[in-house]
């Protein structure tokens, strides 16, 4: 299997994992939608040293990971190779901002270090729930819940359409290395100097290609708007589902809930 053939199979087990059958999966879209949003907000409106406080928020990707049957190694793994983009993001703030806020026992914790574990925490936050999104939903179910949301429509349709052909320029892509690999003898003919040929031909096809897909919806009846014979209906799980979870994000973005179970914990057992 080459790269982009393992590229393509990765890409795809999202979509195998939309296609099963449990409690969130049956959903709404628009509601898991509206729910992931709320979430990313409440989750980016807290200060930048707001480290303990964003540690209760795990309870919505653990639970729709376990409710939805998605693997918790297949999202870490997916966190794990974009990581690097959050950690070069905040990977200068502890020599930036040096103040020391507290001792964790002799050990100085800076403001920075706060910080940075902030912006780690967050991407983790964000990235999985956006990934449990697509994961218990597709992408597509996605689009048209965009579209029921009054989402510009030019925006939805040119996402679903990117995501959709994306696959398409990947096959061509790896069957034009396949190809390749079968012409070259020793390792010949694999290096830089044959990628400028095989990408320009890559975007020969894919301009032909393209044009031939954008003939044969115009042959269907394409006008630009997306139909679906599916019709979305709120149900009663849908808005249980979206007025619970907003609540207790509500409830935990303004309640310290760190510290009060400190405070509770410290009664209980004092020292």
């Amino acid at each position: 299997m080459t790269k982009i053939e393992a590229v393509l199979f990765e890409a795809r087990a999202l979509e195998i994992l939309a296609t099963q059958n449990t409690p969130i999966h049956r959903l709404d879209p628009r509601a898991k939608l509206l729910t992931t949003l709320i979430f990313v907000l409440v989750v980016l409106s807290h200060d930048k040293y707001a480290v303990p406080r964003l540690l209760p928020f795990f309870i919505f990707p653990v639970i729709i990971a376990s409710l939805g049957n998605i693997p918790i190694g297949y999202l870490a793994k997916k966190l794990l190779i974009v990581s690097p983009f959050a950690i070069l993001i905040g990977i200068a703030n502890p020599l930036l901002d040096q103040t020391v806020l507290f001792h964790l026992g002799v050990i100085p914790v800076s403001g920075g270090i706060l910080s940075f574990l902030s912006i780690l925490l967050r991407f983790m936050l964000t990235v999985s729930s956006g990934l449990l999104l697509i994961a218990t939903s597709g992408l597509s179910e996605i689009c048209l819940a965009m579209g029921q949301l009054k989402v510009p429509q030019i925006f939805t349709i040119q996402l679903l359409f990117l995501y959709r052909y994306i696959y398409v320029l990947i096959e061509e892509g790896a069957r034009l290395v396949r190809a390749r690999n079968l012409r070259s003898f020793n390792g010949h003919g694999q290096g830089l100097t044959t990628a400028g040929p095989l990408i320009g031909q890559l975007l020969l096809r894919t301009l032909e290609r393209a044009r031939r897909i954008h003939l044969a919806m115009l042959c269907r009846g394409f006008t630009g708007e997306i139909r679906v014979m599916r019709d979305f209906r709120m149900q009663t799980m849908d808005w249980l589902f979206l007025t619970g979870w907003t609540t207790l994000f509500i409830l935990l973005h303004y309640l310290n809930l760190p510290q009060i179970l400190g405070a509770l914990l410290t009664r209980i057992f004092p020292l």
